[in-house]
């Protein structure tokens, strides 16, 4: 790839990193902090709604962190044209059984990695410089999806370029696993839960994070740091939950954590 070819994928990719960013967070802004209240079934899990300035500096960080995702990503499709990655186009090379495979042991290595980096972002030392800027959104909104420090930008941006060296990923595979990324992100710093209490107190909620679930992380910084499973979490005893949300156990009320 040329300098030039270069430059242009790396724009180009910066864009629509940006846009999907844009239509996400704004469509469950729209959803759910629109001027007529939510438009959807929703449970609001902090009292205050984020500030207008606060969702504009959230924005402006992500705007940052959506260039800082594009350059790796550039990268590796520059390498992936000279056949310098595991990333392939047909499908028959691997079958259809491993794509859900592939993508249960992606999400769970990504979960694996950002549970142990989230942590370490949160020593006292280290908190200040790279995750302070995240813990700024309180209470989240949507925007706050990508709100980071750029060194905590670059932390989560070189997984994914790493991995694809390391495991064979089809490239539809790879897209829906950086559109579930920007989704659940927006997700679970929307400052809603969307997903029913009757999910929240089954399978969905036992095993996988949620809005309701990762809120409680931005109001006490020492529990609940995965990204997609609660797996970690619970086995190193950082994982709170049903003890905080009665409506998340099984024959819970209506009370909120807040109230």
């Amino acid at each position: 790839m040329t300098p030039l070819a270069f430059l242009t994928t790396f724009l180009g990719l910066t864009l629509i990193v940006a846009l999907r960013y844009f239509a996400v967070a704004g469509l469950f802004h729209y959803l759910l902090l629109g001027r007529d209240g939510p438009r959807l079934k929703a449970r609001q899990l902090s009292k205050a709604r984020p500030k207008d300035s606060a969702m504009a500096q959230e924005i402006r960080w992500s705007v940052i962190s959506s260039f800082i995702y594009a350059l790796p990503a550039t990268w590796v499709i520059a390498v992936w044209q000279d056949g310098g990655t595991l990333l392939y186009t047909d499908v028959s090379d691997y079958g259809w059984a491993y794509i859900p495979v592939s993508v249960l042991v992606t999400l769970f290595l990504h979960d694996t990695y950002f549970y142990w980096t989230h942590r370490l972002m949160h020593l006292p030392r280290i908190f200040p410089v790279m995750h302070k800027i995240h813990h700024a959104s309180r209470p989240t909104s949507p925007w706050a999806a990508f709100s980071f420090h750029p060194s905590e930008s670059v932390t989560g941006a070189i997984f994914l370029p790493i991995l694809v060296f390391l495991i064979p990923l089809h490239i539809g595979t790879l897209l829906f696993i950086l559109t579930l990324m920007t989704v659940c992100a927006v997700l679970n710093h929307s400052g809603y839960e969307i997903v029913p209490d009757s999910w929240l107190k089954g399978f969905v909620g036992r095993h996988l994070i949620t809005a309701a679930h990762h809120n409680l992380h931005h109001e006490n910084y020492a529990v609940n740091f995965a990204l997609y499973f609660r797996f970690w979490d619970k086995v190193m005893k950082t994982d709170l939950f049903e003890e905080a949300y009665d409506f998340a156990l099984p024959g819970g009320g209506i009370k909120a954590a807040q109230e």
